[in-house]
Formats: structure tokens, sequence, C-alpha cells
């Protein structure tokens, strides 16, 4: 299998540098596996879309979407569990 590129979106981006600077280095750790593994153990997909896929890392979760015919994953959002899914239309 082929290792995908990942791509934050500028949103993601701008979410992950308001969080807990604890938290930051695991969340960048999960989201770099994702390149050799796009659909770890305990990732979740989501219903309504097609592309899009959830992971835990503590009581923060990470979306993002995965083309396989442009071996891209895309990072959507990272935030706290409690406000992930508001307002997320895929």
């Amino acid at each position: 299998m082929d290792c995908f590129e990942i791509q934050w979106k500028k949103s993601a981006q701008r979410e992950l540098r308001k969080l807990d600077a604890s938290v930051v280095p695991r969340i960048i750790q999960a989201v770099q596996e994702l390149e050799n593994n796009p659909k770890p153990k305990g990732c979740r997909k989501l219903k309504g879309s097609e592309y899009s896929y959830r992971i835990r890392i503590g009581n923060y979760r990470v979306i993002y979407e995965i083309f396989e015919t442009q071996v891209v994953i895309e990072i959507v959002r990272v935030r706290h569990r409690k406000d992930v899914y508001r307002g997320y239309n895929n």
C-alpha cells in the first residue's frame, strides 16, 4: 500500500494551535501515523459521509477524509470531543 499524503485544512491548523500545548504532540503523532495506516484500530466512519472518519486522542477527536484514488488524507477538524461534531457538515 502507498503512503498517504497528509493535508491540513487551514481551519484545522487554527484549531490545533488553540489546543492545550500538552496534547498537541500526541495529536500530531497520531495524524502522522495515518500516512501508513489511514484506518487504524479504533477509527470510526462518520455516518452520512462517504469519505469522513474520526480518531480519538484522549478527549480530543480528529476528523479526516480519505481520498484513496488521490492517496490523500485531509485533516478537517481537531477539537475537544464535546465540540467536534457541532456544526460539522461534511
